[in-house]
């Protein structure tokens, strides 16, 4: 009889399946993700050099282990990763309690006890056992399951971007401080070579005093200016030393060990080639894990939309239950089987406006998000036309630069020797002294800025990322989200 029973349900119910429908919009991403001001070229060339590399293989060019091993630590210990990767196994959560909702739901039940019963008669004692298995099904009639599914794997997805978003950033900023400390090392050398030569000019002047050939006032500036250029060379080494201590907290490294490390190097700054730029900035864009996250949000938005409209119509459930029961007395027992099933339900009547406004404020989100968006991919417009900017005006500088640097420098020589022999006095050996290595600070500056730049460009672009390997790292962090922490899923 309950075999017959179910088929009687089943049928209507397979009929009514099959008349459902998806309330909500169907999210269409070209159509969601278009704004009016979106530029189709570059307004900043892009640096036509000789030598490029792949994003993907960016990082490799520089050949510099000590970089390569800085990266992996700081990512192992990075917070800002950690916390990506939690709320991917949250989404994941999310996910599939969004999955299970639209399943049947099977719980067992049990129970045993013990009382007093008066069944029209005397009161008697008795055992009662009771087991029984429940069955639930939620029907989709409207699609708000479908589409809460929907919402759940984009922000499953979105969570996945941001992760990878993490990753490059804190490969660039460790990057970027470790060429700052390659920088500093050089600046901390022509701080040192320049205090020795003042300290010489310094010892020089003191002769030539004692022996009268120069006036006390004279050896004084001498004095003055080698203590200045070592307290300048004291400085710029306690700058060093700071930079080591930030790249110790990035990467939990024993700054000893790191240290060591970093004497192991190359001790030079790297020099980048230029990395591979699509000319079309909708192109770029793709390679933007941010702006994919935002996409992803956009598109769970709209699917939260459908959802909050499903709620406003009726809910139907097909309910059952079935299970063993038994009585045992001192008068006698009782074995029993019972079940049921039905369909249940629930019509939206009145509410206060509750459902209507929760609609409501998923359209307006919906808008939040499609701004949101689109901010970021103004943001990251901005990001790769000032890294062009930045680099374009560096590369130019470097090479006027170095020409000052050099020609200071060969003043500088030329000073000194007149000074030896008594043809210029100190201020005039000072004077062009000051200009030399002013000249010398700034090149150093200016490579080190112009590989900053370099790196800038590298993250604005994406950092080798790619929007078509999104669809995938999901699926597979759907399966087994512990990939993300141990670095399997890159």
């Amino acid at each position: 009889m309950l075999m017959t029973y179910l088929r009687i349900l089943v049928a209507p119910l397979a009929l009514l399946l099959s008349a459902c429908i998806t309330l909500g919009p169907d999210y269409d991403r070209q159509q969601s993700t278009q704004w009016e001001t979106e530029p189709k070229v570059w307004q900043e060339p892009l640096p036509h050099e000789g030598e490029q590399v792949t994003l993907v293989s960016w990082w490799a060019q520089f050949k510099d282990p000590v970089l390569i091993e800085l990266v992996e630590q700081s990512q192992k210990q990075s917070n800002s990763m950690a916390q990506a990767a939690l709320r991917i196994a949250q989404s994941r959560a999310l996910l599939i309690t969004a999955d299970g909702a639209a399943l049947p739901v099977l719980n067992a039940t049990g129970g045993i006890s013990r009382g007093t019963y008066q069944l029209g008669g005397p009161v008697i004692v008795a055992t009662t056992a009771q087991a029984q298995l429940q069955a639930g099904w939620e029907i989709d009639l409207f699609g708000g399951l479908a589409r809460g599914s929907e919402a759940a794997r984009a922000r499953l997805a979105a969570q996945v971007a941001n992760w990878h978003e993490a990753r490059i950033s804190v490969a660039a900023d460790t990057a970027s401080l470790y060429t700052n400390f390659r920088g500093c090392e050089q600046l901390s050398q022509l701080a040192r070579a320049d205090a020795q030569s003042r300290a010489q000019t310094a010892r020089l002047t003191q002769e030539l005093a004692q022996t009268g050939f120069q006036s006390p006032a004279v050896a004084a500036l001498a004095r003055a200016s080698a203590a200045e250029g070592q307290s300048r060379a004291v400085a710029q080494r306690a700058e060093c030393d700071l930079l080591i201590k930030a790249l110790v907290a990035l990467t939990a490294i024993p700054e000893p060990e790191l240290r060591s490390q970093l004497v192991k190097g190359t001790r030079v700054l790297p020099k980048p080639a230029m990395p591979v730029v699509n000319r079309i900035p909708a192109q770029v864009l793709l390679q933007r894990p941010d702006v994919a996250a935002a996409e992803r949000e956009l598109a769970a938005a709209s699917a939260d939309i459908g959802v909050r409209e499903a709620e406003r119509f009726p809910r139907l459930s097909l309910l059952g239950n079935i299970g063993p029961l038994s009585f045992e007395s001192a008068v006698g027992s009782i074995s029993a089987t019972s079940w049921s099933i039905g369909p249940s339900l629930s019509l939206p009547i009145f509410d206060g406006g509750r459902r209507a406004a929760n609609v409501e404020t998923a359209k307006i989100a919906y808008e939040v998000a499609a701004t949101h968006y689109r901010t970021q991919a103004r943001r990251a417009v901005k990001e790769v036309e000032e890294a062009l900017v930045r680099l374009d005006s560096l590369n130019q500088r470097e090479s006027e630069s170095l020409k000052a640097s050099q020609g200071y420098r060969e003043s500088l020589q030329a000073a000194q020797d007149r000074y030896k022999f008594g043809l210029s006095s100190i201020l005039d050996l000072e004077e062009t002294r000051r200009l030399s290595v002013n000249a010398d600070n700034i090149l150093a500056i200016v490579r080190r800025e112009r590989v900053s730049a370099y790196i800038a460009l590298y993250r604005a672009v994406g950092g080798g990322w790619e929007a078509r390997d999104l669809a995938s790292v999901t699926r597979a962090v759907q399966q087994n989200p512990s990939d993300i922490l141990t670095g399997k899923l890159q």
